[in-house]
């Protein structure tokens, strides 16, 4: 008796039954190992990194494009695959009899958004190039970035330090020029981010510059149904909804894979078996134009994400002010924040551009009008991301 095939068989007719499969496939923040379309992208990357495979660093690079066009999912791929073969290299060789150390760097990636402090950025990058255990509290900043000097130094082969979401509204853009400049002879940093080379804060004129253009419509289309056929239901999403959302999204893949996301939730909660138009259209509308990346909205503190997962439940009506909208939330079930806490989160969330205070015509009344907050970012999508990381 095949036990395990009888549990497989169980297991499909469960998942045929299904409109969403996957989650992870349909999210604008999940990267895919190899992402569709960007074969010329990554040639153009490697372009660049070609010195290190005659055992040479590369120079300092900054890789810019519009929100998007998958800036973060080409490096994440391309590094990870990178580190990868740099790793099973430095093993072959301690492992054989010869005396020749391996000249390939490592490939470290590194989200500024989670590494805001000083001590977190070297401390990543130093977990990234050790294999003994880095420890996250007890040391100090200077004693973490001797180590990774240390480290470096022992290396041959040094390192390369992809760090991403420059000029994001919540990294310091003066200190993450410094912590670069901190970092040894022996590591160069590709940076990534939307702004054009001019308006850089990195020195761009001593390094290469890689741009990377808004997808191009057949492109991504493709991205949307390799999305859909890896997480939705066999022929869920038709090749005309797909173009559809491509033609909305105008080369934007965070903002079709968000569309996409909310349209498999419209069905999957009105129990259909694949997407419908309604369901395209309703979607579409729900994604703000433009939007704040997902990933800045995740990235958030916990408490702000809180926050913000009960604000996406509150009616219009509990929006009309800022105080009303941080009364509304701070009655919701699971907050134990105070209403003037939540209050001085909104503001910073506006200010950050994750919300938008709207202001509110009173019909001519004296003082001051109130703002009402809006979203920035894409409520279904974030709603549930936010609830399967629970």
């Amino acid at each position: 008796m095949d036990i395990d095939a009888r549990i497989r068989r169980r297991r499909h007719r469960a998942d045929s039954q299904r409109l969403v499969r996957e989650y992870g496939a349909l999210s604008p923040v999940a990267h895919v190992e190899d992402p569709a379309g960007r074969g010329p992208v990554v040639e153009r990357l490697l372009d660049h990194l070609d010195p290190v495979f005659d055992g040479r660093l590369p120079r300092n690079a900054y890789v810019h494009g519009p929100f998007g066009a998958g800036k973060t999912a080409v490096v994440t791929a391309l590094f990870a695959r990178l580190d990868d073969l740099s790793v099973q290299s430095q093993s072959a060789i301690h492992t054989s009899t010869r005396a020749t150390a391996s000249t390939e760097p490592r490939f470290v990636y590194v989200d500024l958004r989670e590494t805001a402090s000083e001590f977190a950025f070297y401390r990543h990058v130093l977990d990234a190039v050790v294999d003994e255990t880095v420890p996250e509290h007890g040391v100090g900043t200077d004693e973490i970035r001797t180590r990774l000097h240390d480290a470096l130094a022992r290396s041959p082969g040094g390192a390369v330090v992809a760090v991403d979401h420059v000029g994001s509204p919540r990294v310091d853009t003066t200190a993450v020029r410094e912590r670069l400049d901190g970092l040894p002879d022996s590591a160069r940093w590709l940076a990534i981010g939307r702004l054009d080379p001019a308006a850089c804060p990195f020195d761009t004129a001593a390094a290469d510059v890689v741009h990377i253009d808004a997808y191009r419509r057949r492109v991504l289309i493709d991205v949307l149904m390799t999305r859909a056929n890896a997480g939705l239901a066999q022929g869920a999403l038709d090749h005309a909804l797909a173009s559809q959302i491509a033609d909305w999204a105008e080369g934007n893949a965070h903002d079709a894979l968000a569309a996409l996301f909310a349209a498999a939730e419209r069905a999957a909660d009105a129990d259909a078996t694949r997407l419908r138009e309604a369901d395209v259209e309703a979607a579409c509308t729900s994604v703000p134009r433009p939007a704040v990346s997902l990933g800045e909205v995740l990235a958030l503190s916990a408490n702000k994400q809180r926050v913000l997962r009960a604000l996406v439940d509150l009616d219009g009506d509990g929006r009309c002010s800022v105080t009303e909208t941080a009364e509304g939330i701070a009655a919701a079930g699971d907050i134990t924040l105070s209403t003037g806490t939540i209050e001085r989160y909104l503001y910073e969330l506006a200010e950050a551009g994750v919300l938008e205070r709207v202001r509110v015509t009173d019909g001519g009344g004296k003082g001051r009008s109130p703002s009402r907050v809006e979203l920035r970012f894409p409520p279904t999508v974030f709603r549930r991301l936010y609830d399967l990381r629970r």
